[in-house]
């Protein structure tokens, strides 16, 4: 029973750590309306860059900054070949990433590169081993609750940031561009920083992932968009009724932790190699039981209150007679 406590444990804090590239998909699929393909290659852009400074030596704290300046140059060439060139996003975003996946073999020089040691055999003590010696705690507990410090950080720099004069005209450009730009604002500047600021916090999180991992692989951030998606729509579902910005961001969160939660549950059933391909369909049913969810119950609204409208009349005509 403590083992099995343990790998949900595990299972929450590996859901926080990637809670912060679901709050990067958010910004784009939410605020912008687009589903960003770019961030299955920028989450193994900044894995593989972290990994590649960590090996060279370089500390922790710089390793996983430069993956967030990686994850926001990828996220500038989504941007300008969407905004510049005025190429679909979803197109822009598919092109990016596939043009990475070269690029991150080419920063390690491989495909995975562990990162216990490095290239002087010298260990690596990455920021989950160094909060561990500092609090005491246990790896997966220091694992959660400096994910936990991280992703409310993030989200409170979010909240502030998205009710500046700058962060305003990015939500209004999602809501009506037509009306911003009648305003004078260059929504091709809002979506570019926007694809740039998303695509920053996926590399971060993936330069987190790599750390917590212990490695980085080149395909790291395969399914990642699906695992964003499906996390989103589960905040949503459990915490629908919250319509704060930064209880929608917490919501992301939430619904990171209870996706790696269940996926954890689904390979504690040991269904064998069946089991990790398993995710895959339970993610894609996830998401359209969720999205279908809300449309059906409107349906079902709008029909009780037809009936109801259509009952009055009857009386009212009855009293009529």
């Amino acid at each position: 029973m403590s083992g099995m406590l343990g790998t949900f444990e595990g299972a929450v804090a590996q859901g926080v750590l990637w809670a912060v590239m679901v709050l990067g998909v958010y910004i784009t699929y939410k605020i912008l309306d687009i589903a960003d393909l770019t961030v299955d290659g920028s989450f193994s852009l900044g894995g593989c860059t972290c990994a590649a400074l960590l090996f060279q030596g370089i500390n922790p704290i710089l390793a996983l900054f430069f993956g967030f300046l990686a994850g926001l140059a990828a996220g500038a060439v989504t941007g300008i070949l969407h905004t510049l060139f005025e190429i679909p996003a979803i197109l822009a975003g598919i092109l990016t990433q596939i043009s990475l996946w070269p690029i991150n073999y080419k920063i390690m020089d491989k495909a995975n590169q562990s990162i216990s040691q490095d290239k002087n055999r010298n260990e690596i003590k990455n920021i989950f081993m160094r909060f561990q010696e500092l609090t005491g705690l246990e790896l997966k507990e220091a694992t959660l609750v400096l994910g936990l410090i991280i992703a409310i950080v993030i989200i409170l720099i979010l909240y502030w940031f998205f009710g500046t004069e700058l962060g305003s005209s990015i939500r209004a450009t999602g809501n009506n561009p037509d009306m911003i730009r009648a305003l004078g604002v260059n929504i091709k500047i809002t979506k570019l920083l926007t694809l740039m600021l998303s695509n920053g916090l996926v590399a971060l999180s993936g330069a987190l992932v790599a750390q917590n991992h212990k490695y980085g692989d080149i395909n790291m951030g395969t399914g990642a968009i699906v695992i964003g998606l499906a996390a989103i729509v589960i905040g949503e579902v459990l915490l629908g009724w919250i319509k704060n910005f930064g209880g929608k961001l917490f919501a992301t969160v939430l619904g990171s932790s209870i996706y790696f939660l269940i996926r954890a549950i689904v390979l504690e059933l040991d269904l064998g190699t069946v089991g990790t391909n398993w995710m895959k369909l339970i993610s894609a049913v996830i998401i359209a039981v969720a999205m279908a969810v809300p449309v059906i119950s409107k349906k079902i609204k709008t029909r009780r209150m037809y009936a109801e409208s259509v009952e009055e009349d009857m009386v009212k005509e009855e009293m009529k007679c």
